[in-house]
């Protein structure tokens, strides 16, 4: 369930079939390359929108294989109040239409209850919203039923029409749309993608190097002008995607000889994708078509192909060789996945030299690899595989560089150990308990440690031993700087022959910044900025950090971001309010151009960085999961107190943000304090936690009982029936809700936000405006196109600003 997601580096390890946290409000993906690791599992992948505003700022991504990867406040608008009459009546809509008010009567949608009683350990449930759930999508029953909701938010929208065109044109008047992304030396060529003026989509492009292959320096600029190399285009992504309503690539890879490029695809938005293969001279086709793939696919030689095929719960299996004369019917599987609790990756080692094959589930990672020399060799084990324990690889030399995590290493721990004689690794850098060590990356000369202290990444460089000479320490690291209190890093992909390491810095003033990292000399080179056009001043802008304490005591971080000649910090301002807090991924405070029309009209923004994340560490993590899952919630609720008695927002004025499994955060507070909130945005929630995870035919249940647990033992029922949201929905007051699903949804299936909607407009006691908008056309990351994603953040935003009280009374 979890689809593409761009590669990133991850809380840590065990990330494999997780609900993600791909695109909302907030999102912190990063750029390049899509999607190829284990974040694909998710339930929604954090940061989605992130990469398509930034996507052009760099190519390629490094690979890191096994870097696992709120009775309501009713008050707050001071115009447009819509009057209730009553549940499943109708509502009085003043709707603006040239310039005066019109009075429109709009029905509230009213689900029909089927009674369904289920019991479990002398505890009866009642789910009477059960019967919208329909796995063909085609009920028409359901179908009408959706497109009710969907007339009444657009009834109840249809007054700020005006307003959101503007955000929309707002929004998109900071984006440089003609824009290409910083080339990657890759053998002879440069490797580059363009997005184009008024294009949804990007172009994937080379050109040749003028001096043929050797390594690239920091210094390096590709010539573009008269006299440089003629620039190719593999693919244009324009000219697929308007031939269908939803286009998704999931990733694209060029053969070992630069002749041919592979790429996967998505028409529909379930994230079943079709890997082809494209001679680059030509531009046509080579071979048959490969279907019910997922995202992955990596080179062996030049004629042959590995990628992951999904069963019926969309969980990645089986690791498939293909050749290229041949069709998938006479592929060959060379390895079968038979535990449900794991879902398999597959990647290269940063030389290339190896395919890898992960295969995670939440507590236990394990990793296979084969020599490309021999690509139709057979698969070998790393290391025997532990339950308990966790590991990824790097390949540099005839190294093995492990990350191994465990009970007691529960920090990770970096060994090393020769290739052929993998018995006796030895330590390079020991567990620490303050310290988490997150991925490593390497380079034929180097390797880089990324770490992750007080919650913030950190990136520290090594030299390795001449040729030659055993590996069995680590001299002293350089250590990168990074300038601001709070910020996010991340390596972008490098060329593993040179002594280059490309990454990019941003925080929640500062765009994203290319730079590369000369690893011999300690020096950055600025290689781009990503542009922010109308007039942006990042000095108008203030970052800090603040901390929190939980019911517990423990000190929660949270990053925010204000506009200071616009606030005023007197207990005043609006407050937006994101967490996420699930699977140890860390929502890392970066910088989004269209956050800048929500600061722009003064609101304080803060990322609460709860347990059940991975910012502090794996105990972090551990803390906010499985019979500890409350503390994600408690945390969240406890930042937002502190925001109030700090008088960063206005008790009146706060709105909550969540995604996915950030939505199942945001229905947990909002059941449980709904008087603390004004607006609550649940995007594409996972609200419905014991129905899901009782039924072993959704995708990612069984997956993810080392997650949430397993309620069919009775001690995890209870738990998880004491905070899901559907379950928790009572009469009484709830905050402005806007809640939002797609049709498509894989991950979170669309009747889970329908059935808390349904929970909702029957047992709530306020006038508060609820609405439900289903995208019948895609998946869990909504539209695909650059454009129409801005459409979606204006939506949302103009609802938020609406509901807060901020939208310009005319």
């Amino acid at each position: 369930m979890l689809a593409p997601c761009i590669r990133k580096h991850f809380a840590g390890p065990g990330l494999a079939g997780t609900r993600g946290v791909y695109g909302g409000i907030e999102g912190n993906l990063r750029l390049g390359e899509l999607p190829q690791s284990p974040p694909w599992h998710c339930r929604g992948f954090h940061g989605f929108n992130s990469w398509i505003e930034n996507r052009s700022l760099i190519s390629l991504p490094r690979r890191q294989l096994g870097v696992k990867v709120g009775g309501s406040r009713a008050g707050a608008s001071q115009f447009l109040k819509p009057e209730s009459g009553g549940r499943g009546l109708s509502r009085k809509v003043q709707a603006r239409a040239s310039g005066e008010m019109v009075g429109v009567d709009v029905k509230v949608p009213k689900a029909k209850k089927v009674p369904h009683v289920t019991e479990m350990f002398g505890h009866v449930r009642e789910n009477n919203y059960y019967w919208l759930r329909d796995d063909s999508r085609k009920e028409p029953e359901i179908l009408e039923y959706l497109k009710s909701e969907n007339d009444y938010t657009e009834a109840m929208t249809a007054d700020t029409k005006a307003f959101q065109e503007e955000l929309y044109k707002e929004m998109r008047g900071r984006i440089q749309e003609a824009d290409t992304s910083v080339p990657l030396r890759k053998g002879a060529f440069f490797y580059y993608k363009r997005d184009l003026e008024g294009k949804q989509y990007p172009q994937h492009c080379r050109r040749a190097t003028p001096d043929g292959e050797r390594p690239g320096s920091v210094e390096e600029v590709m010539e573009s002008g008269d006299g440089a190399a003629v620039e190719t285009v593999l693919l244009d992504e324009n000219a697929v995607a308007e031939k269908h309503s939803f286009y998704l690539v999931g990733t694209v890879k060029v053969s070992p000889n630069h002749k041919l490029f592979a790429v996967t695809e998505d028409f529909t938005g379930n994230e079943i994708f079709t890997l082809r293969v494209v001679d680059i001279e030509t531009g046509l086709d080579v071979g048959t078509k490969i279907t019910g793939a997922t995202d992955q696919v990596e080179w062996g030689d030049d004629n042959t192909l590995y990628y992951l095929i999904q069963d019926e719960t969309q969980r990645p299996y089986k690791v498939w060789r293909h050749n290229l004369q041949s069709d998938q019917s006479s592929d060959t599987c060379i390895y079968h996945e038979k535990d449900v609790e794991h879902w398999l990756d597959l990647g290269s080692s940063e030389s290339d030299k190896y395919l890898l094959v992960t295969s995670a589930s939440k507590i236990t990672q394990f990793v296979l690899f084969l020599d490309k020399k021999n690509p139709d060799g057979e698969l070998e084990y790393l290391s025997p595989r532990v339950d308990g324990v966790d590991i990824s690889v790097a390949h540099a030399r005839n190294h093995f560089f492990i990350t191994r995590r465990s009970e007691e290493t529960y920090n990770s721990e970096l060994l090393v150990s020769p290739i052929e004689d993998r018995s006796a690794p030895v330590v390079l850098l020991p567990h620490r308990p303050s310290v988490k060590l997150q991925s490593v990356s390497t380079s034929k000369d180097h390797i880089v440690v990324q770490e992750r202290e007080n919650g913030l990444v950190t990136l520290t460089v090594y030299m390795l031993p001449p040729v030659g000479e055993p590996i069995t320490s680590l001299g002293e690291g350089r250590k990168v700087e990074f300038p601001e209190p709070t910020y996010s890093v991340w390596q972008a992909a490098s060329q593993y022959d040179s002594s280059v390491m490309r990454y990019v810095y941003s925080s929640l003033t500062t765009p994203p910044t290319v730079y590369d990292y000369d690893m011999n000399t300690g020096v950055s080179v600025l290689k781009k900025v990503q542009a922010v056009l109308g007039g942006f001043d990042s000095t108008k802008y203030v970052t800090n950090r603040e901390w929190a304490t939980a019911d517990d005591g423990t000190q929660i971080p949270i990053s925010l971001v204000y506009r200071k000649d616009l606030v005023k910090l007197d207990g005043s301002d609006p407050l937006l309010l994101y967490g996420y807090g699930s699977y140890e991924i860390c929502i890392d405070p970066d910088f989004q151009s269209k956050r800048l029309s929500l600061l722009d009209r003064g609101l304080v923004f803060a990322i609460a960085h709860v347990r059940g994340g991975g910012e502090m560490g794996r105990k972090w993590y551990e803390s906010g999961k499985l019979l500890c899952k409350k503390n994600t919630f408690t945390d969240f609720i406890s930042c937002a107190e502190f925001l109030i008695e700090k008088k960063y927002g206005c008790k009146d004025k706060i709105c909550i943000n969540g995604r996915s499994a950030g939505g199942l955060l945001v229905g947990a507070v909002m059941t449980m304090r709904p008087e603390l909130f004004t607006v609550a945005v649940a995007e594409v929630p996972f609200v419905d936690v014991v129905t899901t995870m009782l039924d072993e035919s959704i995708p990612l249940t069984t997956s993810e009982w080392e997650e949430w647990g397993n309620p069919k033992k009775e001690e995890y029922y209870r738990y998880m029936v004491s905070y899901s949201p559907v379950d928790n929905v009572t009469s009484r007051n709830y905050p402005h809700t806007l809640i939002t699903g797609g049709l498509h949804d894989s991950r979170v299936a669309y009747w889970e936000p329908a059935k808390f909607t349904a929970e909702l407009r029957e047992k709530k006691t306020d006038n508060n405006v609820l609405l439900f908008k289903c995208d019948m056309g895609a998946g869990h990351f909504s539209k695909s196109g650059r454009f129409d994603k801005l459409g979606e953040g204006a939506f949302v935003f103009t609802y938020i600003l609406k509901y807060l009280g901020l939208l310009p009374v005319k």
